[in-house]
């Protein structure tokens, strides 16, 4: 038996993989509600749930939090370009590997279904409640990372 984090957030994995086999390649309807809602599954990620699961672990991170950051950042950059084809392959191929980590009965939601316990439905809510990110228009040039 799932709880409810894990059918919430499965579910929303669910909509997003239509969505990204429903896209052509191009900058389509289907791609632009992927790109967004794939952005505020992250944010639910980063800002709800592994914040969640290090505070209720007395500060200790989970093992996986930082595989699961390290893919975040890598469909991000993806998601900054224009799609075409080959790119949108290369996020069914990461998306495919990365929501293995998150489903199932050793993944991120289940463990903060564990967690939570009988607080995982007022966890839900939050997940619910979290904004749309806002999405910035399509960038193709090169890609630099700053450090301060």
């Amino acid at each position: 038996m799932i709880g409810p984090i894990e059918a919430f957030m499965t579910e929303d994995h669910a909509r997003l993989d239509a969505l990204l086999r429903a896209s052509s390649g191009g900058d389509d309807e289907p791609y632009r509600a992927f790109r967004g809602g794939l952005l505020r599954h992250i944010a639910m990620e980063e800002k709800v749930l592994l914040p969640f699961a290090r505070r209720e672990r007395g500060g200790a991170p989970l093992e996986i939090a930082a595989q699961l950051r390290a893919d975040h950042s890598r469909i991000a950059r993806l998601l900054v370009q224009t799609p075409t084809r080959g790119s949108i392959d290369e996020l069914c191929a990461v998306l495919a590997r990365h929501n293995a980590i998150e489903e199932g009965s050793d993944g991120l939601y289940a463990v903060c279904d564990a967690l939570a316990a009988e607080g995982a439905n007022a966890l839900v809510d939050r997940l619910r409640a979290q904004p749309a990110v806002p999405v910035a228009p399509y960038y193709d040039g090169p890609l630099v990372r700053l450090v301060k």
